[in-house]
């Protein structure tokens, strides 16, 4: 057995055993410590077991940052179920195909967003649903206090014998889960979804060996810096992405620390949160940074308790890095990756970061920087393309064979993970960001596919093709804009139309925020949409209007 094979909540049972009444989690202004999250664990796991759910049955998780979500993720994997978490944002039209390709029998969500599964239900393979509420892990008069004066959101629930309350549940069966035997190295720790090339998402997967080495690596970068027991978390981050779930367990769950869980990135709650919990931990978007500088009452609170700050999901602005640097005397931090292969590379702590680099490889990481043509390496210094192997990392997609072979290719014996980003190395090792494949947009943090949006828009019976490109926008990142061609006997369809058939379709951030109608698209010689061109040619418009 190598010294990452073991199931992923090993560690976590470790700090319950070393830190079992220190407090784990803060939610909503309550604290549950390590020794009564594990029981809520044990006793999900149980009734998770006794409704049916099997070793390697998917289970779906539905929900927004919450004490459930962890308690469902950690209670699924106890049994050998996988966990399947997914934005809590997405909508029925998303829901129908994810759960029907990941193949989950079981969902928890919210019952703000129970009728969303309540429309997809006769349409998959569902089986069941556990629904559950922002306040169900609140004590009663703190509930009450929500609902009298209208502060939680709520939804209604229909019963039936597949819906279940998660409430019952817990209070229903015992914190005795039955012990199922699993190798770690073969036994499936998620699957994640990411956007997909032909218009579809791709289930991405690993195993719990794999989980546990990017967990570790996560711990090593914070040796000699991260303290165990003494740190505060503010996590805003969704726990639905990878990089969440990674810094959680590597910096807060496996070490005795406590994480805040914020269930609505909100600028004044997070700033609140830092004061009041004197938080000293946080990892943000770029997009979050630049809103937490420029908010008007950002003098009003003490954030001094901050020690270290990370930067993921998109490239940080040097004036943003700036900026924060002055203001608050701590810099921030870059990680790097993707859902594939987790963080590739963070900034190492101890020393100011380097401007303008992504940081070191991680341990476990070997990267090739290689020509997109010819996959042969390039000089130390050159622009090329992103290639990550591992030992631990998967090698295929998620019942996605064509996906798969676009996205990983075999060099030397090994199965190398193409990034589709450009980058380049320096004499020291340190890696930095060029740009990006034309077929994804970075969009407030979020990896967004530009083809499933474009198979969205085609599935219009008005539109005969479309075109997604991301335009340069300091404040997001990239702003989404969509080329169409309608149907030559098609009169009066607006975009104003369009939109709204993206957002009954698409998660909120990936609705264009542009549509722009033309005659033709530009096109190779077999008849392949050229989405780089049309990203050249918003770029140069873009750059010859700042002029």
């Amino acid at each position: 057995m190598g010294k990452y094979d073991e199931l992923l909540i090993t560690g976590f049972e470790r700090a319950c055993e070393k830190y079992a009444d220190k407090t784990a989690i803060i939610y909503l202004g309550e604290k549950f410590s390590y020794l009564k999250i594990k029981e809520l664990i044990d006793r999900f796991a149980t009734a998770l077991h006794e409704l049916g759910v099997r070793k390697d049955d998917k289970v779906m998780l539905y929900i927004p940052n919450c004490p459930q979500f962890l308690i469902a993720y950690l209670g699924a994997q106890r049994i050998g179920a996988i966990p399947v978490p997914v934005s809590p944002i997405y909508t029925p039209y998303e829901m129908r195909y994810l759960i029907n390709d990941s193949e989950a029998e079981t969902v928890l969500c919210l019952d703000t967003n129970f009728r969303y599964i309540q429309e997809v239900f006769p349409d998959t393979c569902l089986k069941r649903a556990i629904v559950t509420t922002y306040v169900d892990l609140l004590p009663l008069y703190k509930q009450a206090v929500g609902f009298l004066f209208d502060k939680v959101p709520d939804g209604v629930i229909e019963k039936g014998p597949d819906i279940h309350s998660f409430k019952r549940l817990i209070h229903k069966y015992p914190p005795k889960p039955p012990r199922v035997d699993l190798n770690p190295r073969e036994q499936l720790c998620y699957i994640l979804y990411t956007g997909g090339t032909t218009g579809f998402p791709k289930g991405c997967i690993l195993t719990h060996t794999g989980m546990v080495s990017f967990v570790n690596d996560i711990t090593s970068v914070g040796e000699g810096f991260i303290a165990d027991g003494e740190e505060v978390f503010i996590m805003v981050n969704p726990l639905f992405h990878q990089m969440a779930q990674g810094v959680i367990l590597g910096m807060v769950l496996t070490k005795g620390n406590t994480a805040v869980l914020m269930p609505i990135p909100q600028v004044d709650p997070i700033l609140h949160a830092i004061q009041k919990y004197k938080g000293t931990l946080f990892l943000g978007a770029p997009t979050l940074y630049r809103m937490i500088l420029e908010n008007d009452r950002l003098d009003l609170f003490d954030l001094s308790s901050l020690k270290y700050c990370w930067s993921g999901g998109d490239v940080l602005p040097l004036e943003v890095y700036n900026r924060w640097r002055d203001k608050f005397n701590v810099p921030i931090y870059q990680v790097y990756g993707s859902t594939e292969v987790g963080f590739t590379a963070m900034s190492p702590l101890g020393r100011e970061p380097v401007t303008g680099s992504v940081g070191l490889p991680l341990p476990s990481r070997q990267i090739r920087i290689v020509d997109t043509d010819t996959l042969e390496t390039v000089p130390t210094g050159t622009s090329g393309e992103l290639l990550v192997t591992s030992e631990y990392i998967a090698k295929s997609y998620w019942k996605k064979p064509e996906e798969t072979a676009k996205s990983y290719v075999e060099i030397d014996g090994k199965t190398w993970y193409r990034m589709k980003d450009f980058v380049r190395m320096d004499d020291d090792g340190q890696l930095y960001y060029v740009d990006r494949s034309a077929d994804i947009i970075k969009h407030k943090g979020y990896r967004v596919s530009c083809s499933e949006i474009e198979a969205v828009l085609q599935d219009h019976t008005a539109v005969i093709g479309a075109c997604v490109v991301g335009v340069p926008d300091a404040r997001v990142g990239e702003r989404i804009k969509s080329i169409v061609v309608l149907k030559e006997d098609v009169r009066g369809v607006s975009g104003s139309e369009l939109t709204r058939w993206c957002r009954d379709r698409l998660a909120p951030y990936k609705v264009p925020q542009y549509i722009e109608f033309r005659d033709m698209l530009p096109k190779s010689k077999v008849g392949k949409l050229l989405r780089r061109e049309v990203r050249d040619e918003e770029r140069r418009r873009i750059a010859k209007d700042n002029k």
